[in-house]
């Protein structure tokens, strides 16, 4: 049977923080983008408080969470937990997201202050503010032995980060994000220092989608640009035109107030 509730409950608290894999769910706004569900692996996350539960979000190909948090008006997010071992659970926190980049304040502020071990693939500390929690059966959900964590991530970006740190010619992790973080599959927008970086050094986004039906997303989204741009370019235009029809008008409505005032 399930159960609901506006903050995280003590009797769960630990029984979260003791499962080794949950899963971040995000969408973007429009009704076209695409849902996304991220699995997340190890021990890098943390209950604050009763409503609010955090994750250290490593680096990788994709980067849908963080563009779904980035968008105006959106920040909606669910993360799930599930037994695979004891009795059955299922348990979701549903919220508004925040981002905290790696390289800022808050990022810095946050880790020393929760003391976070931190890890060279390291991209954002993600912030779920919590307005609701679910519990339910898991009735279905099949068992599940835990052998050990991976280290492949791990290993990867600290090889990318010794290198760097010898002064190297490779590519760094910053050009890494700009590749592979500076937009989401629908074309929203990542990693600010990614978005940064490939500016900079004229780095181009990975390309995500592929097929026809991409194609004629991007084919969309052009016409759309185009048009936002040929509106803008109109409205100029005809702002010109006004103002040099109006002048007669303005000039002689100027001589009126001044020959008031001086009377």
């Amino acid at each position: 049977m399930g159960q609901f509730y506006e903050t995280i409950p003590e009797s769960l608290i630990k029984w979260v923080l003791a499962q080794k894999v949950f899963w971040v769910a995000t969408a973007p706004l429009s009704p076209e983008g695409h849902v996304n569900v991220s699995p997340k692996g190890g021990p890098y996350f943390g209950i604050l408080d009763s409503k609010t539960f955090w994750y250290l979000d490593l680096s990788g190909s994709g980067n849908e969470t963080i563009s779904h948090l980035y968008e105006k008006d959106n920040g909606r997010i669910t993360v799930m937990f599930n037994a695979f071992e004891g009795p059955p659970r299922i348990v979701r926190l549903w919220g508004h997201g925040t981002v905290l980049e790696n390289g800022t304040d808050a990022f810095d502020t946050f880790v020393k202050k929760h003391d976070v071990k931190l890890l060279p693939g390291a991209r954002s500390i993600i912030l779920v503010h919590v307005h609701q929690v679910g519990s339910s059966c898991g009735f279905s959900v099949p068992y599940f032995e835990f052998k050990d964590w991976r280290t492949t991530l791990n290993e990867f970006f600290a090889r990318k980060a010794d290198r760097y740190d010898q002064g190297e010619p490779k590519e760094g992790i910053e050009k890494y994000w700009a590749l592979k973080n500076s937009e989401s599959v629908d074309g929203l927008p990542g990693l600010d220092v990614a978005r940064k970086t490939a500016k900079e050094d004229g780095i181009v986004p990975l390309t995500k989608m592929v097929g026809a039906a991409a194609l004629q997303e991007r084919q969309r989204k052009r016409k759309q640009l185009s048009f936002g741009v040929l509106h803008l370019v109109l409205v100029a235009i005809l702002a010109s035109l006004a103002t040099i029809r109006l002048q007669p008008v303005l000039v002689e409505l100027v001589q009126t107030l001044q020959g008031e005032i001086q009377h």
